[in-house]
């Protein structure tokens, strides 16, 4: 994340978009959707990481952040590339994502059916 805020102060200097403005030069513009797209994924993947290593465990949870991760930077790297190409990247991330909430969901039913 801290990464992806370097870059879009790199871009906005490089391509001269001053601040406050959000829109300029094509590839700016392609620095900042990352940006916002991986905090908009960052919302949804913490809280279902959370949840699956306190009730399925840490190493699944491990695993799934590591592919999620490594899937976020390919789509970082393909979207800054050529847009058209981001979509592998972000399947993989939201299968993650999927993932981690149905194992989460399921370990939190488990947990109470057993009380």
């Amino acid at each position: 994340m801290l990464g992806l805020t370097f870059n879009v102060g790199r871009a906005r200097g490089k391509y001269q978009v001053k601040a406050p403005a959000i829109s300029g030069h094509e590839l700016f513009e392609r620095a900042y959707r990352i940006q916002l797209n991986t905090i908009e994924s960052v919302l949804m993947f913490l809280p279902a990481l959370w949840l699956y290593a306190i009730f399925i465990g840490d190493k699944g949870a491990g695993d799934s952040g590591l592919i999620w991760l490594i899937a976020r930077v390919g789509y970082a790297i393909a979207y800054q590339m050529n847009p058209s190409k981001r979509g592998l990247g972000f399947l993989i991330s939201i299968l993650v994502i999927a993932g981690l909430w149905a194992g989460a969901a399921y370990g939190i039913f488990h947990q109470y059916m057993k009380a």
